[in-house]
């Protein structure tokens, strides 16, 4: 093969990839109108634009600004930090099953959110529960799903700095201790009250309905300068897949990449999980579903998965919303059913072909 054919055919990959990313832009646009339309109210597109530009009756403009409008965003921004995350956490582990799923970082989220709504008292009420209707409450509970989602990533990465911070060391880590949240989840679930128990599982159901333009605002400060990082640390994520000895040849800080590039992931991870609760799957499942069709080149994987993220959950959320409207499900029971056996169908096809090394 002549010199002039590897350039041709290397054109052609990129080109590929970019109608990829093309492909996924359009079809958010797309499932961004059919979600805008979509739901009890019954809206047509003929009310939609004149209530975007403020010409539109007074309770259109309420549902498209104050209710669809948020939770497309919601699920747009959720679902590019949670992919984003999942295929970064993949590169630098060098390991498909890496997620912040199955890190525990999710768990520990909801061990914060059990622990707010139970010991500090947020989940229960005279008659109703105060978690639901006390904006004050929501928050506490949000901050402390916050700060218990990082303090488990802090033991992570204290763990990693003391044993070296290589894949395996991070990975079991982060088993062992979202297993320990698990388990502080099911101690506050034991102690709870009939109310306070009802919040906690609300909480963890992943649901999208919560949000507001408060919440993009946070999301999106926080995940801008996430996703900014990891773009302009592509190249080392791409050079850690040759192993850490390679990486160094290069000039790469190894364990500083993968220290960092963790912290980044589980910051816009732990932001969007103490906001919406656990979303499960979507970090785990759409960076393989991408690599499937542009390869593993981090370069366009991690935009591509963040992308393509946002329209899964876009998608999946409006689908909960409609399956079997009037009544909506939270979303993360739908990912679940989704992601679960969409990511045995990918560990079958990917056996034997390399896909997992």
């Amino acid at each position: 093969m002549t010199p002039h054919d590897l350039v041709a055919q290397y054109t052609t990959h990129i080109r590929r990839r970019i109608l990829f990313m093309l492909l996924i832009i359009a079809g958010i646009i797309l499932a961004g109108i059919y979600a805008m339309v979509s739901g009890a109210a019954g809206i047509s597109l003929n009310q939609v634009f004149p209530a975007l530009t403020g010409r539109g009756t007074a309770v259109t403009e309420q549902i498209v600004w104050n209710i669809r409008m948020p939770r497309i965003l919601a699920a747009l921004l959720a679902g590019i930090a949670l992919s984003a995350s999942g295929a970064v956490m993949q590169s630098v582990l060098r390991n498909p099953l890496a997620s912040p799923f199955t890190l525990g970082i999710s768990n520990a989220a909801a061990f914060g959110a059990a622990f707010a709504i139970v010991v500090v008292g947020t989940g229960g009420g005279e008659g109703e529960m105060s978690f639901l209707s006390n904006q004050a409450g929501q928050y506490l509970v949000m901050i402390s799903a916050f700060v218990w989602s990082m303090t488990s990533m802090g033991f992570i990465l204290a763990i990693a700095r003391y044993r070296g911070a290589t894949p395996e060391v991070m990975i079991l880590s982060g088993i062992v201790i979202g297993s320990l949240f698990g388990a502080g989840v099911s101690a506050m679930q034991y102690f709870a009250s009939d109310m306070e128990l009802a919040a906690i599982v609300f909480w963890m159901f992943g649901d999208l309905g919560r949000a507001s333009w408060n919440d993009i605002a946070i999301i999106s400060i926080v995940l801008v300068p996430v996703l900014l990082y990891f773009l302009l640390q592509t190249w080392n994520y791409k050079s850690l897949q040759a192993g850490d000895e390679f990486a160094q040849s290069l000039g790469v800080h190894a364990s500083k990449i993968r220290l960092w590039g963790m912290l980044s992931a589980s910051l816009a991870t732990a932001v969007v999980v103490s906001f919406y609760g656990i979303i499960a799957f979507v970090g785990l499942v759409v960076p393989h579903i991408v690599r499937r069709f542009i390869g593993g080149d981090e370069t366009f994987l991690i935009p591509a998965s963040a992308l393509f993220g946002g329209m899964f959950l876009l998608l999946s959320d409006t689908l909960a919303r409609t399956v079997i409207s009037p009544v909506i499900l939270p979303v993360g029971i739908l990912t679940s059913f989704i992601g679960a056996p969409l990511f045995l169908y990918l560990l079958i096809k990917g056996i034997g072909k390399g896909y997992w090394t």
